[in-house]
């Protein structure tokens, strides 16, 4: 079945934070060796955000529902735009970008149930631990937004007692290179119209 891509063109998506009694979060290392994320995955046109979040949960790491407990979800979609090189431009639908909704479970069975040979192509080759904030520095650029946005809204239910602080290297320059990755790639498409496009042309 094909991921559902809406009519503004984003690809419907789930993402997945899974946490452990310490307060660490489960973070992967991509087998393409593009660094480090939480699992996600993208929603099938049949498919609810929960059933897609358990399948992905699945395929991409092994474990099932009796593995996690389910303990919050974002309120909305969360979006990011994709850097105009990762945009497949021949492909219909067009896709610019993810519309995610995130889910918080809880790790309730023990490691050994983690795997990554589920599917005939892994999307990840290892797993670690680690400090609540810490994917925000370690994911791809483009996606540091959205993950502050999800760990902030989602710290509330994970630490009913407050979320833990923000460490030492966060900072607005973390989200920087993405923003200027975008207002680079408004102001290319705006000049890349204005060469193609005759002059009274726009209707």
């Amino acid at each position: 079945m094909a991921d559902f891509i809406d009519t503004q063109g984003f690809r419907a998506n789930v993402g997945i934070v899974l946490i452990r009694d310490s307060g660490e979060v489960f973070l992967c290392s991509r087998s393409d060796g593009r660094g480090w994320q939480f699992p996600q995955g993208g929603v099938q046109r049949d498919e609810s955000p929960e059933e897609a979040m358990f399948r992905e949960l699945h395929e991409e790491v092994g474990l099932g529902p009796d593995d996690v407990e389910v303990v919050a979800g974002t309120r909305q979609w969360l979006r990011y735009r994709l850097p105009r090189r990762y945009v497949r431009h021949r492909s219909r639908p067009l896709c610019i970008g993810q519309k995610q909704r995130w889910f918080l479970l809880r790790m309730v069975a023990g490691e050994d149930r983690v795997r990554f040979d589920v599917t005939s192509k892994p999307e990840f080759d290892a797993w670690r631990w680690v400090d609540y904030w810490t994917p925000v520095r370690e994911v791809i650029y483009f996606k540091r937004q959205v993950y502050a946005r999800a760990l902030g809204e989602l710290a509330y239910t994970a630490f009913p007692g407050g979320p833990p602080p923000h460490p030492d290297w966060w900072s607005d320059d973390l989200f920087r290179s993405s923003v200027t990755s975008r207002s680079r790639r408004a102001a290319g498409e705006a000049r890349e119209a204005t060469a193609a496009e005759p002059e009274g042309a726009a209707e």
